[in-house]
């Protein structure tokens, strides 16, 4: 199932989206997606909607250094665990939001990335268990201040700005994580190409180690980390992440 959040002519709903692309239809359900989601009655044809950020999480926590080449090309070994930071909620915007470059900043780059979404409270989950827990998967982009990263040692005000967490543009909730490809293009010229399978920590991995530290709620987003290829976007640039089946998170670039 496909479950997003819309604008309509008639306000915002979390939707299921049915169909086959070019005639897609969001279906509204009541009250939220979580556990076994009621419908009111109430749809539209999508292309008659725009798309939202999929959830508004709680908390977003986000994996960093996760693929081996990735950690080469920023100068430093592969961690042997998962090292976690947090982006703030604020941060997530939705699919043809602008992100916005802050004047701060000399070079922002992106990062693509798969999206955990938590589908229940959850504590000390096991791994062999994660899957019970999630809702599904969304599309990511860990928007960073590169040169803030730098300067600061550590990641929060480069990682933290808003319009700093593109999600969408819905959540899959049946789907295998272990093996998608993953893809960045920027302005049309393909940037990064990985697959899942690359992940030095994963899926199960990351739920056990992430709910160890921190209790995890429904709708909560873990980013499970980007391949190599980062790089910087210019105000004017368009950026667009795909992750194998799921679909497309595309995202202009301004100036503030």
């Amino acid at each position: 199932m496909k479950l997003g959040r819309v604008a309509s002519q008639d306000g915002v709903a979390f939707v299921a989206i049915e169909g086959d692309e070019g005639a897609q239809v969001a279906k509204e359900i009541a009250e939220h997606p979580f556990g076994d989601p009621t419908f009111t009655g109430r749809s539209w044809p999508l292309k008659e909607t725009r798309l939202l950020a999929p959830i508004l999480a709680t908390k977003i926590i986000a994996i960093g250094k996760n693929y081996a080449a990735h950690a080469a090309e920023m100068g430093s070994e592969a961690p042997e665990d998962p090292v976690i930071f947090l982006k703030p909620n604020t941060s997530i915007i939705g699919p043809g939001v602008p992100i916005v470059r802050p004047p701060s900043s000399e070079r922002v780059d992106y990062e693509g990335e798969l999206a955990i979404v938590i589908g229940r409270p959850c504590k000390d989950v096991k791994a062999a268990q994660a899957s019970s827990v999630i809702l599904g998967y969304t599309v990511a982009n860990d928007v960073t201040a590169r040169d803030q990263q730098k300067v600061d040692g550590q990641w929060t005000r480069a990682k933290g700005y808003d319009t700093f967490c593109p999600l969408g543009p819905w959540i899959e909730t049946e789907l295998d994580p272990s093996d998608l490809a993953i893809n960045t293009d920027l302005d049309g010229e393909n940037r990064q190409s990985s697959r899942t399978s690359l992940m030095l920590h994963k899926v199960g991995d990351i739920v056990e180690w992430v709910s160890r530290v921190m209790t995890l709620l429904p709708g909560d987003v873990i980013l499970t980390g980007t391949p190599e290829g980062i790089g910087p976007m210019e105000a004017g640039s368009t950026v667009s992440v795909t992750v194998e089946g799921i679909g497309t998170l595309t995202n202009p670039v301004v100036d503030k």
